[in-house]
Order: structure tokens, then C-alpha cells, then sequence
């Protein structure tokens, strides 16, 4: 890994990492363009033609019935299951914890009321215990679609990751592409599958599973909300069909930083680097330290458990691309380089890594301390691993429950809240020259002195 001192460098590779982030080419898009277009207007046809050119699958049934769910499963170890079982317990609890609720206030007061059934709404005014209600009513989405990423590896955490939060704010239909290249089914993304109850699962990937999930097909329904990470294709298409359904967000290649300090185990800290860089060629792994010493010690390391590594290629291209160790004056200005890159995964190793926790702003989750490696979120702590990746932790949040509800303002006034607001709606329709807002409420405001 390159060690870097000189402001111009750290600035160059800063540069480097912003580039990496954004986004695909022009050739990219125009074939995702094209690959999204011809599933919509062709539906089934266009899907089967494209998984048979990606995944060299030639099959007209884009399904994965539960039975064949239930036989693929049977092949997963037993002791593997059980993880995924106690992994799946986790999750589930602390997505628990994200339930959001419909509330309600009346005026005057601004109070908070218990309102059993929308359906007393109307009773509440007429009875004269309120001017006006208002709330909102929040609702889970009615059917999602979750992309469960395959290729290179095979990921039964995403499906936990994904499924789980939205099983838990009540989605009512869940459905599964699950790209299979050259009919091979991991059968221990199937025994996650099963785990979980789902029973619409489709054989497809890549964009044409986007576009799909999105427009709808023969076979497959649309959705309302697309979920789930994927290559760059798979990125690409959910970015194209934002606006015609939601999606959770833009994900890109996986990444880490670790702030370090001399306290840091190098070992420690070289295992975490190269458990991101082995994901894929363009993944992100740095570390920023004010320790010159730490990093020549990381350094070797990150050499010497890197020839132990069964995907050593792809962790040595990432790690020439897009790795880096940062030296620093000190820990305030390792702060401000990491939220300038505001990275996926955060790990703080120093000696009261508590005490920084104030100062970050950007991150999509953070991990505190040296028996906190960022794996431990990836599978089995709780909260969520599909995090904003390339810089979006600037603003977008990790996926959880409140990705799966929507919301509705409910407004409602009784003749005495509504002659109180009457001459303000008025005035902002005249100055803003809509004059039939304005009249909405002059033909009523008439009315109220006569009863």
C-alpha cells in the first residue's frame, strides 16, 4: 500500500477516490439505457434474451418455485444455517427498534391524541374538542423488489439485510432477483430465502432484473421500491428508474477507513483493510493515522497476511488502485480527511476512540474500538450493511424500516379552525397571484357568520 505524507499527494489520491465515485461511463449507460427499454416495451422476451447473453442461462421460466427454494436449501450445512438463524434474530431485533408510527395533534394546544380508527376524525371536531387535527399517517409500501447480488460471491446476508427490515415495517408483497449464471443456486442464499418466508423469487439479474422489478413483465409484477446492492450495471439501471419506482440508493464499491492511532494493533488494522479490498477490483481501503511508525508496521503487514488470501488478485488491484495509508500532523486533521471522504465502513482504533465520535459527521457506519472490525457488521451485529457508499454519506443513511413506509399528511378543520386561518390563505393567494386558491376559502369564509 502507498504511504502517503505530502499534502499534494493526499490531495491527489483524494481526487483519485472522488473520480472512483462517480459513477458509470458513458458506455455504460448507454447500454443499460438500451437494456431497460427493450424489457419495457418487450417485457419476458427481453429479460430471457439478456439472461441468456449475461448469465448464459436459456430458460423460459424466470421463477424459482419454493419447492426448488426448499431442495436448493437442503444442501446448505447445517452449522451455517444456524448462523444465518442467529444472524437473522439480530437483525430483526434491531430493526424493531426503527418502527415509526401514525400521530396525530389537535389545536389548540399542539397535543398529541390517541385517535383509534380514522373514522373519528370527524367526531373529534364535531364534538368541538378540537379547531383542527393534524398528522400523519404512516403506511409500510405494498410490494418491494430486492436485488440479491450474485457473480463473483454469493451474498445470503443481503438477503437477511434486506428483507428483514422491510418484513418488519409490514410490506405485505416481497419479491426476489436472484441472478443464477449458468443455473447455479447457491443453496445457502436459498436457505436464507427460506428462512425468511419468501416465496417470489426470480432466477435474473443485472439490469434487466432492474428494469423488470421496475416496469413490470409478463411473469413478473412491478414494485414500488427497488432495494439491494449490485455491480455497476445493477447501479446504473436502479439510478435510470428512480422516478418511475423508488430505490434505497445509488451503492457502489465496497469501503473502508480506519482512523488509527500508535495504540492500533497493525495486525488488526491490515485484517480490516484487505476484508474490504477482496470484494472487487475498484473497493477502497485507507487508513489515516499520526503515527509514521503504525504505518510502516500496517504496511508489512497488509504484505504479509495478503499472500494468505484466496482472492489475492483482486485485493492487490484494489489495494494499487484505491488504497492508502495517510500520515497526519495529528488526529483533528485524520477527522477531516475522513469526512471529506465520508466512507461507507469507519473504524476508529485508538486509545479513546469514544472521544472522536463527536467529530465525525460523515460515515455510513461507524465502528468503535479494536474488537470492532467491520465484518461484525456485515453479517451478524444488528444493525444494517447496506450502507452509502462513494462519498453519499454526506447525506443518505444506512437502509433500515423507515425505507419501507410512506407518509401521509392528514389535514382536517372544523368551521371555527377554518375562519381562524381564512384571511392569511387569502392574502398568500393574492400575493403569490393565484386567485382561485384564494377563492377556495372566500366562498366558504361568506358562510360562516350565517350559522
Amino acid at each position: 500500500m502507498r504511504i502517503l505524507k505530502k499534502k499534494k499527494d493526499i490531495e491527489a489520491f483524494l481526487r483519485i477516490l472522488r473520480e472512483r465515485a462517480s459513477g458509470s461511463s458513458a458506455g455504460i449507460e448507454e447500454r443499460v439505457k438500451k437494456i431497460l427499454s427493450d424489457v419495457r416495451s418487450e417485457g419476458d422476451m427481453a429479460v430471457i434474451a439478456y439472461t441468456e447473453e449475461f448469465d448464459s442461462l436459456n430458460t423460459s421460466d424466470l421463477g424459482i418455485t419454493p419447492s426448488e427454494i426448499k431442495r436448493h436449501a437442503a444442501g446448505a450445512a447445517k452449522k451455517i444455517v444456524r448462523s444465518l438463524e442467529g444472524a437473522a434474530k439480530r437483525i430483526r431485533r434491531f430493526h424493531e427498534m426503527q418502527m415509526e408510527h401514525s400521530w396525530y395533534v389537535l389545536e389548540p394546544g399542539y397535543k398529541r391524541y390517541q385517535l383509534d380508527s380514522l373514522a373519528n376524525v370527524t367526531k373529534v371536531l364535531d364534538e368541538g374538542r378540537s379547531h383542527a387535527l393534524l398528522g400523519q399517517i404512516v403506511r409500510p409500501l405494498q410490494r418491494v423488489g430486492v436485488y440479491v447480488p450474485g457473480g463473483k460471491a454469493s451474498y445470503p446476508s443481503s438477503v437477511l439485510m434486506n428483507v428483514i427490515p422491510a418484513q418488519v415495517a409490514g410490506v405485505e408483497e416481497i419479491a426476489l432477483c436472484v441472478p443464477t449464471p449458468r443455473n447455479e443456486i447457491n443453496p445457502f442464499v436459498m436457505a436464507a430465502i427460506e428462512m425468511l418466508g419468501i416465496i417470489e423469487v426470480y432466477r435474473i439479474g443485472g439490469a434487466q432484473a432492474v428494469g423488470a422489478m421496475a416496469y413490470g413483465t409478463e411473469t413478473i409484477r412491478r414494485v414500488d421500491k427497488i432495494v439491494g446492492p449490485g455491480n455497476i450495471y445493477v447501479a446504473t439501471a436502479k439510478k435510470m428508474v428512480f422516478g418511475e419506482v423508488d430505490i434505497d440508493m445509488i451503492a457502489g464499491p465496497s469501503e473502508i477507513l480506519i482512523i488509527a492511532d500508535s495504540t492500533a494493533e497493525p495486525d488488526f488494522v491490515a485484517s480490516d483493510l484487505l476484508s474490504q479490498s477482496e470484494h472487487d477490483e475498484l473497493a477502497s481501503s485507507v487508513m489515516v493515522t499520526d503515527s509514521p511508525g503504525l504505518a510502516e508496521a500496517v504496511e508489512m503487514e497488509v504484505a504479509s497476511q495478503l499472500s494468505l488470501l484466496v482472492r489475492r488478485d483482486i485485493s492487490e488491484q484494489a489495494l494499487a488502485n484505491y488504497g492508502a495509508i495517510i500520515i497526519t500532523k495529528d488526529m483533528r486533521e485524520a477527522i477531516m480527511i475522513a469526512n471529506d471522504i465520508a466512507p461507507e465502513h469507519l473504524e476508529i482504533m485508538t486509545a479513546r476512540p469514544q472521544e472522536l465520535l463527536p467529530l465525525i459527521r460523515n460515515a455510513g457506519a461507524i465502528f468503535l474500538g479494536q474488537w470492532t472490525p467491520e465484518p461484525l457488521g456485515d453479517y451478524v451485529a444488528g444493525p444494517n450493511h447496506t450502507l452509502p457508499t462513494g462519498g453519499t454519506a454526506r447525506f443518505f443513511s444506512p437502509l433500515g424500516v423507515h425505507d419501507f413506509f410512506k407518509r401521509s399528511s392528514l389535514l382536517s378543520f372544523s368551521r371555527k379552525g377554518f375562519s381562524k386561518l381564512a384571511k392569511s390563505v387569502m392574502d398568500f393567494s393574492e400575493i403569490e397571484g393565484l386567485s382561485a386558491h384564494g377563492n377556495t376559502v372566500r366562498v366558504r369564509y361568506r358562510k360562516v357568520g350565517r350559522k
